[in-house]
């Protein structure tokens, strides 16, 4: 036996965030004779120290956590555009978004929502951290050991469209920043291009549809781990609601059609789910080392990842969640847990038909006991998750000691990220 710090109890509801205080920890017995060995080593050793959120429910990490813990619904009927003909017409749009006091005004005329979105989490995210923009903490950071990795999906849809229109009226109409402001890697490099951040180490972007953002946790980490930087900047953002991306959806027969009720349409492993709700919408990572030496608030461990792909369809999942499963093996291995840890599956649950059993098959194969992890669920469950402890209608607290994140993206892209309360 081996006794572990671990928070106080944690509050799980639609999706795992941090919250917005450190609960004072408590110690928790947990039998570890079968866990492999955890990195030890302060310089690899990945910690959370700053989160930043841009998102239909505002752009404050506390605000959208606790209204994911009151069961808010940000699915709406599409204004931005006439949705009249399309199956669906409705998204979680982000309304009133403003970027005053980030983002100067010709910027922020200029540029794609999808790397303004990037560029406001990417500030927030660096002061939840203490680095706020011209502090004397971030004045300290050597920059040339401090990257970003930033992911995107689709990248500047707007800036395409527009494009797109203004052929029609010859090419000398478009725009000089038309293929700058679309291409995915772009808001990667104006994070770093910022006046106030700069930070001149690894930089790159990742695209792999819905699994982006744990991609770039994954990727982020590595860069700390290999010793080739102190600090990295992780973000993901996306600004997909556009008649092209509804209509390929669409097409795809991958979107709900609750028109009726919006609200109601994102229902992973319901018997009644009919597809996913499309949504708009950083985070800093540290050497434990370079945090302790800056006395920066830690929020939480990463402790491992990985990636694997289906090798399947373009869209569809593997039915027998062979590469999910073998993506959740490898992210345990990589952050030494073993599967018994486990107790708390953020699941990717995208309220698709076939992509949730798959899902559900997969941790099955790696976890042979599933009555005591904690998984988010609805009221009206499909009978292939009852073995699981199923989070339904309510707000639960929850001792979390391992947890692990799945995000799955269209061509069998899969990646897995494994995250534990912080102890020294």
């Amino acid at each position: 036996m081996q006794t572990l710090l671990l928070p106080d109890a944690v509050a799980v509801a639609a999706a795992d965030v941090t919250p917005r205080t450190q609960p004072q920890p408590r110690c928790v017995s947990v039998s570890m004779a079968r866990a492999p060995r955890r990195e030890s080593d302060p310089k690899k050793r990945v910690v959370i120290t700053g989160m930043g959120v841009v998102s239909v429910f505002g752009n404050d990490v506390g605000a959208f956590y606790d209204r994911l813990l009151a069961a808010e619904s940000g699915a709406g009927h599409i204004d931005r555009f006439d949705a009249t003909g399309f199956t669906t017409r409705f998204a979680a749009q982000i309304l009133g978004f403003s970027s005053e006091g980030h983002i100067d005004s010709k910027s922020d005329r200029r540029l794609d929502d999808c790397q303004r979105y990037a560029l406001v989490a990417a500030r927030k995210a660096l002061e939840s951290a203490g680095l706020a923009l011209g502090s004397r903490a971030m004045d300290k950071i050597d920059l040339e050991r401090a990257g970003v990795v930033v992911g995107s999906g689709i990248g500047g849809v707007k800036e395409f469209a527009g494009g797109v229109e203004s052929l029609t009226k010859g090419p000398s109409k478009i725009s000089p920043f038309s293929v700058p402001l679309t291409i995915p890697n772009m808001a990667s490099a104006l994070v770093a291009i910022d006046a106030g951040i700069g930070f001149l180490g690894p930089n790159y972007s990742v695209s792999t549809a819905c699994a982006t953002s744990n991609h770039c946790l994954h990727s982020a980490a590595d860069q700390i781990r290999l010793g080739r930087a102190d600090i990295m900047l992780a973000d993901g953002a996306e600004a997909a609601i556009a008649p092209v991306v509804l209509g390929g959806f669409a097409a795809l027969g991958a979107l709900s059609r609750r028109n009726a009720d919006p609200g109601t349409a994102s229902r992973p492993w319901d018997r009644d789910r009919d597809g996913f709700v499309i949504g708009e919408g950083a985070g800093v990572m540290e050497s434990l080392e370079h945090a302790m030496r800056r006395g920066a608030p830690v929020l939480a461990e990463y402790l491992g990842g990985a990636a694997s792909c289906d090798a399947h369809h373009v869209a569809r999942p593997r039915p027998d969640g062979r590469g999910v499963s073998l993506c959740i093996k490898r992210s345990l291995e990589d952050a030494g847990v073993a599967p018994e840890e486990v107790n708390y599956v953020n699941a990717n649950a995208t309220s698709s038909p076939a992509g949730d059993l798959a899902e559900l098959k997969a941790l099955k194969q790696v976890f042979k006991d599933t009555s005591q992890i904690k998984m988010n669920a609805t009221k009206n469950p499909d009978p292939a998750v009852e073995q699981f402890d199923t989070v339904r209608d309510a707000k639960q607290r929850h001792q979390v000691h391992v947890g692990i994140s799945n995000s799955f993206g269209f061509g069998g892209q899969n990646s897995v990220v494994v995250f534990a309360p912080f102890r020294r």
